[in-house]
């Protein structure tokens, strides 16, 4: 004789899966009732496809059911079992799915310039070298502070002493010496109006 469903509504998960586990089928039923939306709830939102969530919940389900005779009630809750197996089987879904195969992955495609272009890359930086080499000092120190090393004014300011005002002005001047020196070699350094 079974009993009514809702009998067991105020079974702990943890008895229900004792009584399942010694024959009682109606616990089994309402346990399943209890646990497959939250497992397939947990599955959803990880994996975020319905029928993938299906089968992880029912898998999960089916392990349950074979560790029920071996289930030590107190040890742990059922649910806390149930959502570590969710979490691991997801998981393990989502590492396959986004395992591929080495040769179908395209090469990456080296973004370096060419060897013509690392040539003229060294150009430019030996003609910058050379035209701050002809800035005065302080300009020189911060141009190269601001526009190489990526300073803000207040902290060159602090570096060199002086206002940020007198930052500014310096930079300003130098950034017009630099063009100046510069605008002769536009062509040669590969710079053209396009």
């Amino acid at each position: 004789m079974s009993m009514p469903f809702d009998a067991y509504a105020d079974v702990s998960d943890e008895a229900l899966l004792v009584l399942y586990a010694n024959g009682d089928g109606d616990a089994a039923r309402s346990l399943n009732v209890r646990m497959t939306p939250r497992a397939f709830g947990q599955a959803m939102r990880m994996l975020g496809d319905r029928a993938e969530a299906e089968d992880i919940a029912q898998e999960a389900m089916l392990r349950l059911w074979k560790i029920a005779p071996d289930w030590r009630q107190g040890e742990a809750k059922v649910t806390t079992w149930l959502y570590r197996v969710v979490a691991n089987l997801c998981t393990d879904r989502l590492r396959r799915s986004r395992s591929v195969d080495l040769d179908s992955v395209p090469e990456p495609e080296d973004d370096r310039p060419d060897v013509a272009g690392e040539m003229q890359q060294a150009a430019r930086m030996t003609a910058l070298q050379d035209a701050l080499a002809q800035l005065p000092e302080r300009q020189r120190q911060a141009v190269v502070l601001r526009h190489i090393e990526g300073l803000g004014n207040p902290e060159i300011a602090e570096i060199l002493e002086i206002s940020t005002e007198a930052v500014e002005s310096l930079t300003a001047r130098g950034k017009r010496a630099l063009t100046a020196i510069l605008a002769g070699r536009r062509e040669e350094l590969g710079y053209t109006d396009d």
